[in-house]
């Protein structure tokens, strides 16, 4: 269910990315498919979250309806947020926020000193729009000083094609950004932009990536289209638990 799970050192904070394993979900969605866009399928997607919301030992996920923007929301409270969105902010505790993706870069981020954390979904609009950044600041606003993120699972730059126009117009924001296919075409690497974003915005940025396209245990859009599914990253801070 979980291709990374780990505690911030001795803090409150743990963070997790999800695979694709441990669900109920039928070929070609196979099993823990978290995706909210396919009609008919409520009962699945409410049976997946609680199985991992079971497993990440939390009583619910905060979960968003992504757009490729760049609004942040502040939460208190597990369950749907009612507002499309592409980030989430807490200082609750017990909160377990949740983005899901398919190829674009899972953000987590958490200051475990002030008892801050957000995640953030960071495809190539958000990149371009910053909204890497626009969350840090929004933790910040929260009382967030010293943030660390973690970079999970997307398709890599040597995977991601795109037009050469579309590489220049990314590149030109976010330098970063500007990469290669292993097959010598125009690509961008959104993980590498998000680190350099992370970065320049003060942040500790952790690696915990993998490429979506390379790997059978993660969903991934750009190798199976309308047949993938969705997986996740995950933060929350323990309730109980001194900061």
């Amino acid at each position: 269910m979980f291709t990374c799970r780990e505690r911030l050192g001795s803090s409150p904070v743990e963070i997790a990315f999800t695979d694709r394993h441990g669900g109920v979900s039928e070929a070609p969605f196979d099993s823990l498919d978290l995706s909210r866009s396919r009609p008919g399928r409520d009962d699945e997607l409410a049976e997946n979250l609680r199985r991992l919301a079971d497993a990440f030992d939390v009583p619910g996920l905060a979960t968003m309806r992504q757009v490729q923007g760049i609004e942040v929301r502040v939460v208190d409270a597990p369950g749907p947020v009612a507002d499309s969105c592409d980030a989430l902010v807490t200082t609750a505790r017990g909160v377990a926020l949740c983005v899901r993706v398919g190829d674009c870069v899972p953000v987590v981020l958490a200051d475990a000193t002030h008892g801050v954390v957000g995640v953030a979904h960071a495809g190539r609009s958000g990149v371009a729009a910053g909204i890497v950044g626009i969350t840090v600041d929004a933790m910040r606003r929260r009382g967030a000083s010293d943030v660390e993120a973690y970079v999970g699972p997307y398709v890599c730059g040597g995977c991601y094609e795109v037009p050469a126009s579309l590489r220049d117009q990314v590149a030109d924001v976010v330098p970063a950004a500007y990469a290669c296919t292993t097959w010598g075409t125009p690509s961008l690497d959104l993980g590498a932009a998000v680190t350099a974003q992370l970065e320049s915005a003060g942040c500790i940025a952790h690696d915990r990536s993998r490429c979506t396209r390379e790997s059978d245990d993660l969903f991934s859009y750009r190798r199976d289209g309308d047949r993938s599914g969705r997986f996740a990253g995950l933060v929350v801070l323990r309730e109980g638990e001194s900061a």
